[in-house]
């Protein structure tokens, strides 16, 4: 099935382009190239300059000769062609003239040719594997993650996304919504939710926006939570609230119906930018004490791989500086460290893989979360990933 794809995030809200890098990413994630390389680049495209401009031409040719010295199919001489022209026109300017990253993708027996500008700048990178290399771009949204604003009263409930440029339209839950236009994307998926849920339990408010959101993160990738209103409201619709919902609320704000969601954005954003600095730091402390007891989290390269495998992975913390090779079974799929050729599953034939590329591609593939950790002394100890569980093992 063909995935070509482009997308021109230039003219989108933020709120927009992170819910449809999340989509892209998802399916990128889920190929798997096998016999046919998968050619990733990422470029820096923030250049001001001629000379900026002429680092990115020696960097693509570089890259480019070095993929056809290494003896790569002839189909790939098409997508590194493909390439080379991408980077042309980049360079021109002629498409993408804002962008200060731009990650491309490209194999033609897969039908895959993709190309995804972002506003924040990408290192230079050029890699050929069996699989798109993806970790450039995670490491991005987790940068840069979603958060969502969530002011309920006993009424009504407004939805804001809240990215690193600013708020994207809001979407209003009202248990009588008289003649509101239809809108589509995420605003409509919660706003449907919401009223089939308040029909089938007419005055059960909470448990309808509860519904609604639940639905609405399912489908979108956003990682914080910051819910607004009065303390009883709160207190109440919290414990309505699945677990998988609670996790990602950092804190709470005041908020009243009547004010604009300016004021109540303003006292959200401040909340969030007390929590930045150091904030993984005690999350994966927290992580590592919950996997040493058992508690629904795993940590060292042996665990994390099993948990992987099984798909239970809600987000997976990796040091940047992971570098791992093992096996993949070419039969049943397993993940094993080492250098055995067959697998201890199955007893099939292995094939060399990059572990770190391979669970953070398997971890998106399912619905999870990857974050790319600068430093930590005791995940290092741990053997450099752990990850928090959707159930214990």
């Amino acid at each position: 099935m063909e995935v070509a794809h482009a997308v021109t995030s230039m003219a989108s809200s933020k709120g927009e382009v992170i819910m449809e890098f999340n989509a892209r990413l998802a399916e990128l994630s889920r190929i798997k190239g096998g016999a046919h390389p998968v050619v990733s680049v990422y470029l820096n495209t923030g250049w001001t300059d001629e000379h900026q401009r002429k680092r990115v031409r020696i960097f693509l040719k570089n890259g480019i000769r070095r993929a056809r010295e290494s003896g790569g199919s002839r189909k790939m001489d098409a997508d590194l062609e493909w390439i080379q022209a991408q980077g042309e026109s980049l360079i021109d300017q002629s498409q993408f003239p804002g962008a200060q990253g731009v990650a491309i993708f490209a194999c033609q027996a897969l039908g895959l040719r993709e190309v995804l500008p972002v506003r924040v700048p990408f290192e230079d990178t050029f890699v050929v594997s069996d699989t798109p290399f993806l970790r450039p771009l995670a490491a991005l949204l987790e940068e840069v993650p979603t958060a969502l604003i969530v002011f309920v009263d006993g009424e009504s409930a407004r939805l804001i996304p809240l990215g690193a440029a600013g708020a994207s339209d809001e979407v209003a839950l009202e248990s009588q919504v008289p003649g509101r236009h239809r809108r589509g994307g995420w605003a409509q998926l919660a706003q449907s939710r919401y009223q089939r849920h308040i029909q089938d339990h007419r005055g059960q408010h909470f448990d309808a926006v509860a519904e609604a959101l639940r639905h609405l993160l399912e489908s979108n990738r956003i990682a914080r939570i910051v819910v607004a209103g009065e303390p009883r409201n709160l207190a109440v619709f919290s414990k309505r609230l699945p677990w998988r919902i609670v996790e990602r609320i950092i804190g709470s704000v005041a908020g009243a119906r009547h004010e604009s969601a300016s004021a109540i954005v303003g006292r959200a954003a401040e909340l969030l930018a007390r929590l930045e600095p150091g904030e993984v730091t005690p999350a994966i402390d927290d992580l590592l004490t919950r996997a040493a007891k058992g508690l629904n989290a795993v940590a060292g390269l042996e665990a994390t791989l099993d948990a992987v495998d099984r798909r239970a992975v809600h987000r997976l913390y990796l040091l940047k500086g992971f570098r791992e090779s093992g096996r993949v079974c070419a039969e049943c799929g397993a993940l094993q460290p080492g250098d055995r050729p067959v697998c201890r599953m199955c007893g099939k034939a292995t094939d060399r893989i990059d572990l770190g590329e391979a669970m953070v591609n398997r971890v998106i593939a399912a619905g999870g979360l990857t974050e790319m950790v600068e430093a930590h002394g005791d995940l290092a100890r741990a053997g450099g990933v752990a990850a928090a569980l959707r159930y214990p093992l």
